[in-house]
């Protein structure tokens, strides 16, 4: 699962790298700024059909020069196709409010400066463990949402005879919408799916080839 490091800190860059290297993660990508982070996620040229990058976890400075890790997540989580990508918040700012306003912004977690590798991974693997949750969820609705749509496009589809219909009690013939006479077969063709094999049932048989069935 893909995971982008935004920091302006060569040093820092250098030590998530070293422990998600370590601990198997392997899809990194290692950004210096908010600016390039919105290259890579399609913010100032969205993606192909809005889709959203292969990204899954942000880690996210807080203090950059530019624009800040609070601004950079409140823009991202603003976009509906970047929205369910957690972001982790890289910070030595403690205090109270700004944590709030990391909170506020989108920021699902927080870590805090010098980072400890097992706190990292703890909250790296919990955040890719809820994005994949995610994931699944949204397949499921979105096949859900395709299967019922299939459904209603299979029920519009199916022909149903039912009310009131007018046959003549002489020739058997049915009066259509347009007010014309039909064949009961021809109407029933076009109102359902049934579709007809002719013979001649037993009277018939005995009325118009009297011969072939004795008395």
């Amino acid at each position: 699962m893909g995971i982008l490091i935004v920091d302006d800190s060569p040093d820092q860059q250098l030590l998530l790298k070293t422990v998600l290297n370590k601990a198997g993660h392997q899809d990194l990508l290692i950004v210096d700024s908010a600016a390039s982070a919105y290259d890579h996620l399609g913010i100032d040229q969205p993606q192909p059909n809005g889709q959203a990058p292969a990204i899954d976890l942000i880690l996210m400075d807080f203090l950059m020069p530019g624009i800040d890790g609070v601004a950079a997540t409140q823009r991202i989580k603003s976009l509906e196709h970047l929205r369910d990508i957690p972001v982790i918040v890289v910070t030595a700012k403690t205090a109270l409010g700004d944590l709030q306003a990391a909170f506020s912004a989108g920021a699902m977690d927080f870590i805090t400066k010098p980072v400890n590798s097992v706190e990292l991974l703890a909250r790296v693997n919990s955040a890719l463990m809820l994005k994949k949750e995610m994931d699944c969820r949204k397949t499921r609705e979105l096949e859900l949402r395709r299967s019922n749509a299939e459904l209603q496009q299979a029920l519009r589809e199916v022909k149903v005879l039912k009310g009131l219909v007018p046959i003549c009690a002489s020739c058997k013939k049915i009066r259509n919408d347009q007010g014309f006479w039909q064949q009961l077969e021809e109407y029933i063709q076009q109102h359902s799916e049934a579709e007809f094999s002719h013979g001649l049932c037993t009277p018939c048989i005995k009325k118009h080839y009297p011969g072939v069935y004795p008395d």
